[in-house]
């Protein structure tokens, strides 16, 4: 099949300046078109390992990122996105292109993909078993997910767990992972062989980095994972590590607090995220030495408890 890292570059760019580069990420296929050097070679660097279609097929999401124009092209130049002709967002500053690409991938899904319960949640499998960390920004959840992938981990998605409304598998969603701040030096220092993007800085959030996913997570987009874990994480400086067990009701409501659309489901996300805590054991988790949470975290997927 082939990959972004197939195309030349000249054919990278004439994709996207052209009819779109239909880009496969998890079970969704993006029409991709932009006119941003920054873009094309984020995708080139971050979406390397990621399949492609020819570009008349067939598309889930239709996403165009261009420069804005008039005098915006030469003062202080932004960045617009449209979907299907529709600009739900204001411009960002062009050297936003790619944090932009990320975060309107993301909406595409939780504002679109209704078929699957969609938890704003990091999930990774190891040794067959799944973990779901669910949490609100600023947890430290992303700088885990991060740490886990670094150590071996296959990368579902550090941004949204899609769980399957009749089994309660989940579904694959592996993408680059996003880094806020602090969380970028921490990782440059406890994985000095990963590939991350160029920061950039003064957006919304802060400066950002991404982390390229792993090939190896990227190859089995396809299988899909059993959930045995729903860990609640919370970085505290200075904190040791512990792991306490939560009551089902607890993790219910902690779980639907973070779901995007489990009121749009109605009936359907009660009864999917009911199975899924039934399914799972459910902890929140304190910790501050990364080390040391890789460590537990490997203990529970080997050990099953």
């Amino acid at each position: 099949m082939l990959t972004v890292a197939d195309l030349p570059r000249r054919e990278l760019a004439a994709r996207l300046a052209g009819p779109g580069l239909v880009l496969r990420t998890g079970p969704f296929a993006n029409r991709i078109r932009s006119d941003i050097p920054q873009l094309r070679d984020g995708i080139a660097l971050l979406y390397a390992d990621y399949p492609v279609d020819a570009p008349g097929g067939f598309a889930d999401f239709h996403l165009s990122l261009r420069r804005a124009g008039g005098l915006r092209r030469f003062f202080r130049p932004q960045v617009c996105f449209s979907h299907e002709g529709v600009s739900p967002f204001k411009p960002l500053p062009l050297a936003q292109a790619f944090p932009m690409f990320e975060w309107v991938m993301n909406w595409c899904v939780t504002h679109r993909a209704h078929s699957w319960l969609i938890i704003h949640a990091a999930v990774l499998e190891r040794h067959g078993r799944a973990i779901i960390l669910p949490a609100p920004p600023g947890s430290g959840k992303s700088t885990l997910c991060a740490a886990l992938v670094t150590r071996g981990w296959r990368l579902l998605s550090d941004e949204m767990t899609l769980v399957r409304l009749d089994d309660g598998a989940v579904l694959p969603l592996p993408r680059p992972v996003s880094l806020k701040n602090e969380s970028i030096g921490i990782i440059r220092a406890y994985a000095p062989d990963a590939v991350l993007s160029p920061p950039v800085e003064n957006t919304n959030k802060g400066t950002i980095a991404h982390l390229k996913a792993p090939s190896a997570s990227i190859a089995r987009v396809g299988d899909v994972a059993q959930p045995a874990f729903i860990v609640f994480p919370r970085y505290e400086a200075g904190a040791p590590v512990t792991l306490t067990p939560m009551g089902r009701a607890r993790a219910f409501m902690g779980v639907a607090e973070n779901a995007f659309n489990y009121q749009v489901l109605g009936m359907r996300g009660f009864t999917a995220l009911g199975q899924l805590i039934d399914a799972t054991a459910a902890f929140e988790f304190r910790y501050s030495k990364l080390d040391d949470a890789v460590q537990l975290f490997e203990r529970m997927a080997r050990d099953g408890a």
